[in-house]
C-alpha cells in the first residue's frame, strides 16, 4: 500500500487486535457502571450503546466509507480508509480497522457518552458501543474468511459479498442489515 514497509505495517491488523484491545475496556466500563448504577440499569445503557453502534456502523460505511471524493487528495484518503478493502477484499490483514483509526473514534464516543449521560451511564453506553464494534469487526472478518455453518451466517456472508462484488451502493449494514431496509439500501 505504501512504498515504505514501515508505514504499510500500520495499515495491516491481525483480527485478534479488536477483542484484545477493547475487551478489557468493555469489562472495565461495564463493571464500573454496574458497581455504581446496578446491573439492570447497566444492561439498559449497554443496549443503548449497542443500538448507537449499529447506526454508527451503517452511517460510517454508507456516508464516510463510500463517499465520492472530488479531489485527488480526497480520492487518496478514501482509498486508504476503505477503497483498499474493496480492491483487496480477501486480504485477512485489511479487514479490521487499524487502532490508529478505531482508538480516536472510540475515544470520541466514550467522551460523548460520558459528557452527555454522566460517568456510570456513559461507561455502560460505551461498553455496549465498543461491544458492537468488536462484534462488527469479528463478523466482518468471519464473512470474508470462513464459510458460515448457520443459515444466518450464510445469509450475512452472501449479503456482504454482494456489496463487494455486485453493487457497492447497497448493503452497508454488515452486522446490522436491518438499517438497510429502514434507509432503503437493502440489496436487490
Amino acid at each position: 500500500m505504501f512504498r515504505s514497509r514501515f508505514l504499510d505495517r500500520f495499515t495491516r491488523v491481525h483480527p485478534a487486535v479488536p477483542p484484545l484491545l477493547y475487551g478489557p475496556v468493555v469489562v472495565y466500563f461495564a463493571s464500573d457502571a454496574a458497581h455504581h448504577a446496578g446491573a439492570w440499569v447497566t444492561t439498559e445503557f449497554c443496549l443503548l450503546g449497542y443500538g448507537v453502534w449499529t447506526l454508527t456502523e451503517y452511517w460510517l460505511h454508507r456516508a464516510f466509507f463510500h463517499f465520492t471524493p472530488r479531489s485527488r487528495w480526497g480520492s487518496r484518503l478514501h482509498w486508504l480508509v476503505h477503497g483498499v478493502h474493496h480492491d483487496h477484499p480477501n486480504d485477512p490483514r485489511r479487514l479490521v480497522m487499524p487502532p490508529g483509526a478505531s482508538v480516536p473514534i472510540a475515544y470520541l464516543a466514550v467522551e460523548a457518552f460520558c459528557g452527555t449521560l454522566g460517568g456510570s451511564h456513559g461507561h455502560a453506553t460505551a461498553a455496549g458501543f465498543l461491544t458492537g464494534y468488536v462484534v462488527y469487526d469479528m463478523l466482518h472478518f468471519h464473512v470474508h474468511h470462513h464459510r458460515p455453518c448457520t443459515a444466518m451466517g450464510r445469509w450475512l456472508r452472501n449479503r456482504h459479498l454482494r456489496h463487494h462484488f455486485q453493487d457497492e451502493r447497497r448493503g452497508f449494514g454488515v452486522s446490522c442489515p436491518y438499517w438497510d431496509h429502514v434507509f432503503g439500501t437493502a440489496p436487490r
